[in-house]
């Protein structure tokens, strides 16, 4: 993959409104219960609706030829007609309202005039800022007829996703959730990325509590109803490890092998987990 040329940042109307970092890129630092009240779990279950509709409409538009600006140009649209915002434009200064990772790409790929052709794979990350919380999704498309090699990929990806939604568990360790993650990738051959996690989300876009995708004996935080956090693991078919473009954004394995991702908000709750990232 080789980076395009960017449009111009796209216009948020005044009525709509942004979160805090909107102007100046930089979010604020402050503190959020890791155990949401229940306006705030509300609130969060309409942004993630909302995500989960925006991103069927942007993977609906997925095809060869269409280029990852013009799908961003989508995606921003569908985000603003439901009186959102779409978070990721200006969080810490990206430039765009929709994250497209193409093939290699493991993620936070910036929507560029490249052309998609027929035997990519490409991740849409959405994320929509809805009355004062943010709703976070992502799925990775066929763009065409892929091969077998990507199909399997994006097969044992999402059986990753689920794999780590299942072992949520009020009362465990959030390690169970990368524990289980890998053993699926690995019984497979697959490599699983570090780097980047999951994450808590509610008023803030990135907070605790770190979801790893990998068994992390670190990750002790112990899981209790109430609260909410993406899982989005990110499976590759050769190495973990990941380098970066000079973008700063752009996140690729080491070895150029291909990379897949599947995410989803959920909602702790006293049985196991809820999907609040499914359209309406």
């Amino acid at each position: 993959m080789r980076a395009g040329r960017q449009s111009p940042a796209r216009l948020v109307p005044d009525g709509i409104i942004p979160p805090d970092y909107a102007a100046t890129g930089t979010p604020g630092d402050w503190v959020e219960a890791l155990v949401r009240p229940p306006e705030v779990i509300a609130a969060v279950r309409r942004a993630s609706r909302a995500a989960a509709e925006v991103l069927a409409v942007v993977g609906a538009a997925v095809r060869p030829g269409v280029t990852t600006d013009a799908l961003d140009a989508i995606a921003h649209a569908e985000c603003i007609a439901r009186g959102g915002y779409p978070s990721p434009l200006n969080y810490n200064g990206f430039p765009k309202s929709l994250c497209t990772s193409v093939n290699e790409v493991i993620c936070h790929g910036i929507p560029d005039d490249r052309a998609l052709v027929d035997g990519d794979i490409v991740n849409l990350d959405v994320t929509v800022y809805l009355d004062g919380v943010h709703g976070d999704t992502n799925a990775t498309f066929p763009v065409g007829q892929v091969d077998e090699e990507s199909r399997q990929l994006m097969a044992v990806t999402h059986e990753c996703l689920m794999d780590g939604i299942a072992a949520v568990r009020p009362g465990r360790p959030i390690s169970d959730i990368g524990a289980a993650i890998e053993a699926r990738a690995h019984a497979g051959g697959y490599g699983v990325v570090r780097a980047f996690v999951g994450h808590g989300v509610a008023r803030r876009f990135h907070g605790p509590p770190h979801v790893p995708h990998h068994f992390d004996a670190s990750a002790t935080t112990i899981m209790r109803p109430g609260m909410t956090f993406t899982i989005e693991p990110m499976i590759t078919l050769g190495t973990w490890r990941h380098v970066m473009w000079d973008d700063g954004w752009t996140a690729v394995t080491a070895d150029k092998r291909r990379t897949a991702q599947f995410e989803h908000t959920l909602l702790v709750t006293d049985r196991g987990a809820e999907i609040l990232t499914v359209a309406g």
